[in-house]
């Protein structure tokens, strides 16, 4: 079980990563919706192209539809979702808000273990399609957290917490068995197309840009282009 250790790290990272970018004042107010566009293409192409074909969807439907409305949940009760320095709608941070990511990351964490130990390739993927949503959520984070006042200091602490959080989901998931691994990748799946395409999708849409579109088809494309390669390895 190092691999999908090292995924998970590699997955927090992306976290502190998004955060070290929230800092930058230009990145945070012009790039993200470039870079909400690129994940979006990208998360969504990663679900139907390489984690759906993994499952059974006739028997893990409901299971989808769960994974759908259960981040739904989370990310209304925490009122936090990607964006921009400029565009974002500033909530106060709340138990219920720290509380709903660190349960985010705990499932990607799980998913990512469990996609490792269901067929290698597909752990890598669930690890890409991780840290290109938590890019732009990490760069959200800092800026909700900017906007409550917090020092620097503290924000990369509550940053770096929400990192461990990974490894410890893909530690949590040597205890699930091997019968419910389809089951946990629907309900990853379920959460993917909602961040992509409920979340991710209209926050880079907020505003007409042809740029963004691009970006969009971008991730796709990049998909499309580079899972071969993948497969080929």
């Amino acid at each position: 079980m190092v691999l999908e250790i090292l995924y998970a790290v590699i997955a927090g990272l992306s976290d502190i990563f998004g955060g070290w970018l929230g800092f930058k004042t230009r990145i945070s107010s012009i790039m993200p919706r470039y870079i909400i566009g690129f994940a979006a293409g990208l998360l969504l192409s990663l679900t139907f192209v390489e984690i759906l074909p993994e499952i059974n969807v006739q028997l893990q439907g409901a299971v989808v539809a769960s994974g759908f409305f259960v981040f739904y949940i989370i990310e209304k009760l925490t009122m936090l979702h990607a964006c921009g320095e400029d565009e974002c709608t500033v909530h106060k941070l709340s138990g219920i808000t720290v509380a709903g990511m660190a349960l985010d990351n705990i499932v990607d964490g799980v998913g990512i273990a469990v996609g490792y130990l269901t067929n290698p390739l597909l752990g890598l993927v669930i690890t890409l399609g991780v840290v290109v949503h938590e890019i732009p959520q990490g760069i959200t984070s800092v800026v909700v957290m900017k906007h409550a006042g917090y020092s620097k200091k503290k924000t990369y602490l509550i940053l770096f917490v929400a990192a461990a959080l990974y490894p410890i989901g893909a530690l949590v998931s040597s205890f699930i068995p091997k019968g419910v691994y389809e089951s946990v990748l629907a309900f990853v799946a379920g959460g993917f197309l909602y961040i992509g395409a409920s979340d991710l999708l209209p926050e880079a849409h907020k505003k007409f840009n042809k740029f963004v579109i691009l970006s969009v088809l971008l991730g796709i494309a990049f998909v499309l282009l580079l899972g071969p390669v993948f497969h080929a390895i």
